[in-house]
């Protein structure tokens, strides 16, 4: 075999090799970006932004967007609540009601009260309780009333009337006032009665925690005032509807 024959063969080796060899050195091995992460989408900025009206919309927090200096600017507030009107205590009518119970209660001090001789009647008195303060204010159903003699020690034998139903505290707005009327003897008897009732007692507010016993009002009654089963209403706007409740009591 001729020596000729081989030197084409190593030379078309030689090139094949080469060729590789330089393929090898442009491929992505020897890249500068080569395994690099890909590049932040364009879109994130855009994506943000558009989301802010979505949340304002929606009553979500207030929303923000990029601003050319990196920080952010408030594109939305949520509107802010109204709180609701207070509805405040007193009366539905100018003397006082049943609805308005929770007023504050009745400071003695800035109460009138008076007692005197229901006119056309034998044995009706009227109790008057005036408001003489600046707001709406409240008092038991009904006052604590007793009759009795006003030069006795021991007031245990004092005459208590039979009262009318009423559970709720009554109102009284600021200028006006509340009536009780209390008959002393609604049977009319002229015998029979207690005797040496010279006076009427009364407490304004008798529910036991709001006025001490010491803001008790006495108020004389007329020389041989008959007093037999005596019965009283509860606090009323007017005269007209006291009266209406004290004929009421005991039924």
């Amino acid at each position: 075999m001729s020596v000729r024959n081989r030197r084409p063969l190593f030379a078309s080796a030689a090139l094949v090799v080469g060729a590789g060899l330089a393929l090898t050195a442009c491929g992505p091995e020897n890249s500068d970006t080569a395994g690099a992460p890909p590049a932040p989408a364009a879109t994130s900025a855009a994506t943000s932004a558009s989301a802010a009206p979505s949340a304002a919309a929606s009553g979500g927090p207030a929303a923000s967007t990029p601003t050319a200096g990196g920080g952010a600017s408030q594109t939305a507030t949520r509107p802010a609540k109204t709180p609701p009107a207070a509805n405040p205590s007193g009366a539905t009518r100018p003397g006082g009601g049943e609805a308005g119970t929770d007023a504050r209660p009745c400071d003695i001090e800035h109460l009138t009260v008076q007692a005197t001789a229901r006119a056309g009647t034998a044995s009706q008195w009227v109790i008057e309780v005036r408001n003489t303060g600046t707001g709406v204010c409240s008092l038991s159903s009904t006052p604590g009333v007793d009759l009795g003699n006003s030069t006795a020690r021991d007031r245990s034998g004092n005459v208590k009337p039979v009262l009318a139903a009423g559970t709720l505290r009554f109102p009284v707005a600021a200028g006006h006032s509340a009536y009780v009327v209390i008959d002393l003897d609604p049977s009319g008897a002229t015998t029979g009665t207690t005797p040496g009732i010279d006076e009427i007692n009364v407490l304004v507010d008798d529910d036991g925690t709001n006025m001490p016993l010491a803001n008790t009002r006495n108020f004389p009654l007329p020389k041989g005032a008959h007093v037999l089963n005596p019965q009283m209403g509860v606090y009323r706007s007017t005269v007209a509807e006291a009266v209406a409740s004290m004929t009421s009591a005991g039924k």
